[in-house]
């Protein structure tokens, strides 16, 4: 079987060259859900379960967790160390047990479904039902 010639010029080889770099070439568009929004990372993550409380913001819902890696695999962006606070409060750290019984909370004009009562209450939550909302 005999090859035609242009596939062995020069020409040809840069014409093959070429198409194999722009095949190379892609992008990809990640379009963001509002202001604070991160994509989360790629799965799986795994965070330690050690205690050092953070503040973090997803547009406008503040929330409090046990560490940064549990609110950044959220999607979440930490704003402060600590516990969030609205108005100072009395400055004691809340400690809460992993105990699933959901409920559902208001705080403002947002309903959001806490694993259990004591997590509602320490994110500054007003508890409005048993079970999820």
């Amino acid at each position: 079987m005999k090859f035609p010639a242009a596939i062995f010029s020069r020409q040809g080889f840069a014409i093959l060259l070429l198409s194999a770099v722009l095949a190379a070439c892609t992008a990809v568009v990640v379009e963001e859900d509002g202001p604070g929004y991160r994509p989360p990372r790629p799965e799986p993550q795994f965070c330690t379960r050690q205690y050092d409380p953070v503040c973090a913001r997803r547009g406008g819902d503040r929330q409090t967790f046990a560490n940064a890696c549990l609110a950044e695999r959220a999607g979440y962006r930490i704003i402060s160390g600590g516990q969030c606070r609205d108005g100072g409060g009395d400055g004691e750290q809340t400690f809460c047990t992993r105990e699933y019984r959901p409920v559902c909370a208001r705080r403002g004009s947002g309903l959001r479904t806490f694993p259990n009562a004591c997590e509602a209450r320490a994110a500054d939550y007003r508890i409005v039902d048993d079970g999820p909302c």
